[in-house]
């Protein structure tokens, strides 16, 4: 019979391993004895060494949690709290549902048990849907769009050069060559509009070397501008389009480039993140690359339609640059973010490590 416990006390373990709710279990005096493994992540901190450490020092909030928590030991009450801003470890600030119960029996000393659901990841995972559902859509549109265009200029273009020969007074000849030049115009923003075509070529390619070659490229000329670089010299190489990723990187920190003042500050940094959702697909290693300026920021009606075509802030802008980036990021399976207010504004790339397309 001693058996039949210990399948289930493997059952359980089992589970609490696996399941994405961050469970903590404390003592009566609020010290951790037990933490499963989301915990482990969501704080950052292995178990072994967060074991002994009181709950004001793992968790902490603008609300009394830990009085709350307390008052419930002595009344045996469980709570639940929705939308709860926290800061984990008195650093990392995340908004969580918990719930609280205490454990107790005749033959034990009670204990706290502590769940955790984070919901920013959720709330990021639906953002992240919306941004990629409109990725989806704003691309059928543009090329829905671009035949309508494409077919008249081309019948334009065309009726202009026939009209050109049979003219003989070259002031008349100005305006055909007027109409080609502009039908050609609207041709080469469709193309841009629609991005580079053909296959990707993926190879194996370190990100690095990438940023690299885009920051010789963007800061040319631009003195005034502090750069600064943050790199994590452990990622490892990915697959990918290196000109495509090259286009999609020069897009986004050009961007910032042209915001910042003079004397501004731009800073490239890159993390690697683990078992990280982008859209609906958890990925086992993600890059996170942040270019972060100090420029005005993003105005507050354009931040739900930067990646959008056509969409922009500054007045000699096509909004062609983000827009393009999304998508060239999109066919590497990853997707731009932006966290923007005045003075600070973070454009996130996140490319998943292993992806669709190959390992590296």
């Amino acid at each position: 019979m001693a058996a039949v416990p210990n399948k289930y006390t493997e059952m359980h373990q089992r589970i609490l391993d696996n399941i994405n709710t961050a469970v903590m279990l404390f003592k009566a005096d609020l010290t951790l004895i037990y933490a499963n493994p989301a915990a482990e992540m969501l704080l950052g901190v292995s178990m072994h060494r967060m074991v002994g450490l009181g709950f004001d020092e793992l968790i902490s909030a603008k609300e009394p949690i830990k009085e709350q928590v307390a008052d419930a030991v002595l009344t045996t009450h469980p709570f639940s709290r929705h939308e709860q801003v926290i800061n984990l470890m008195r650093e990392k600030e995340v908004t969580v549902d918990f719930t609280v119960n205490i454990l107790s029996s005749a033959f034990r000393e009670k204990e706290i048990l502590f769940e955790m659901f984070p919901i920013d990841r959720l709330r990021r995972i639906l953002r992240d849907d919306a941004i990629l559902s409109q990725q989806d859509t704003t691309q059928d549109l543009l090329r829905g769009l671009a035949h309508e265009i494409k077919n008249p200029l081309g019948g334009l273009r065309g009726a202009a050069q026939l009209l050109e020969r049979e003219l003989h007074s070259e002031d008349q000849k100005e305006y055909t060559r007027v109409i080609i030049d502009e039908a050609d115009r609207l041709q080469k923003l469709v193309n841009r509009l629609l991005g580079p075509s053909g296959m990707p070529n993926y190879i194996e390619l370190n990100i690095h070397e990438v940023i690299e070659y885009v920051v010789n490229i963007a800061f040319q000329n631009k003195e005034g501008i502090h750069f600064s670089r943050d790199y994590d010299p452990s990622i490892p190489n990915i697959v990918g389009d290196q000109d495509l990723l090259i286009q999609a990187i020069l897009n986004i920190v050009n961007n910032a480039v042209e915001v910042v003042d003079e004397n501004g500050n731009i800073t490239i940094k890159t993390r690697v993140l683990r078992n990280f959702t982008i859209g609906e697909k958890t990925y086992r290693l993600v890059i996170k690359m942040d270019v972060i300026d100090d420029g005005p920021g993003v105005a507050e009606d354009l931040k739900d339609k930067i990646f959008f075509p056509m969409i922009t802030g500054r007045a000699q802008g096509t909004g062609l640059g983000l827009s393009i980036a999304q998508r060239l990021i999109h066919q590497h399976s990853g997707l731009i973010e932006c966290d923007s207010e005045p003075g600070k504004t973070t454009f996130s790339v996140f490319l998943p490590i292993i992806n669709e397309h190959g390992v590296r």
